[in-house]
């Protein structure tokens, strides 16, 4: 197996205990106070509070800062225990501030610091941020339509109408992403809002009573005109914008499949390996599984 496949992707791994039983504690909250190695990560929106200075980090604060004295609990969720203290996330209401503030902090959008951050924080931050995102976006019944009321230590809702009671969990958008190849040329594609020269592997959501195969075929065919075989599995990564997880495969087509691409993509086309490392052509960022399919076709001859 290619080594780089046997490789952790970004905002994945080990790099948070989630202990998941913990959660079902009445008294969570009241644990998490007591706790003198507990650490808040404050949140606004989808923004963190973050150290910028020297490199930035994440600004956790203890349990005896005000913003967590006067939290409720609807307003905190037990995220689990990072580098081996109990970690838990404060959401702040859009446009408050921090009082008292924090000198050399500010709150942050994780998405353009993902090439700066440590690893491990990068992935608490898309952790905490899907969280935020679903909380944010159910706050009534989907059922009966009465308000929610956050239980799990934050990582459900349940139902305020007693005879209702219906209780939902985080919900993830699964979408397929695949490298398509004819055994010397790669199938990339690109959106005519990206960089110039940037270059892609195909991507969509999977749609209901579909398997991720059949997605991948799906989607190949309508963004490129191309009917692909031997569907492989590759590798996932979570992608909390908003809340996707990118699910990788690599794929085979004929040698003589025509290119033609769809309204979603500007332009298609088949590149060789040579095109490919020549320089002219841009790959995604080093942190996206992308660029990790592409990068293992290429070193990989057999693919």
């Amino acid at each position: 197996m290619n080594e780089l496949r046997e490789h952790t992707h970004f905002l994945a791994g080990p790099y948070l205990d989630r202990r998941a039983e913990a959660r079902n504690a009445e008294e969570w909250h009241a644990e998490a106070l007591a706790d003198p190695d507990a650490q808040y990560l404050i949140a606004r929106g989808t923004s963190h509070l973050l150290r910028v200075e020297p490199d930035p980090t994440i600004a956790f604060v203890t349990a005896e800062h005000p913003v967590v004295r006067t939290a409720s609990t609807q307003q905190l969720v037990l995220l689990g225990w990072f580098r081996h203290a109990r970690t838990v996330l404060v959401e702040l209401e859009e446009g408050r501030e921090l009082n008292p503030p924090l000198p050399g902090t500010r709150f942050e959008e994780l998405r353009p610091l993902m090439n700066v951050l440590p690893a491990d924080d990068a992935g608490l931050l898309a952790y905490a941020r899907a969280l935020s995102i679903w909380r944010s976006r159910h706050k009534f019944c989907g059922v009966c339509g009465a308000p929610l009321l956050r239980v799990r230590a934050g990582h459900a809702l349940r139902c305020t109408n007693a005879v209702c009671s219906h209780e939902t969990f985080p919900r993830l958008d699964p979408a397929i992403i695949v490298l398509v190849s004819d055994g010397e040329r790669a199938l990339l594609g690109r959106q005519a809002s990206w960089p110039e020269g940037r270059y892609s592997t195909l991507a969509g959501f999977v749609e209901p009573g579909e398997s991720l195969e059949d997605a991948v075929a799906r989607e190949v065919l309508e963004e490129t005109g191309v009917a692909v075989r031997n569907v492989r599995y590759h590798s996932s990564q979570p992608w909390p914008f908003p809340s996707s997880l990118m699910i990788g495969f690599h794929a085979t087509a004929s040698p003589d499949a025509i290119v033609q691409a769809s309204d979603e993509l500007e332009h298609a086309r088949w590149f060789t390996r040579a095109e490919l490392r020549s320089g002219q052509v841009s790959f995604p960022p080093s942190r996206a599984i992308s660029h990790r399919l592409i990068s293992d076709w290429l070193n990989d001859a057999g693919t």
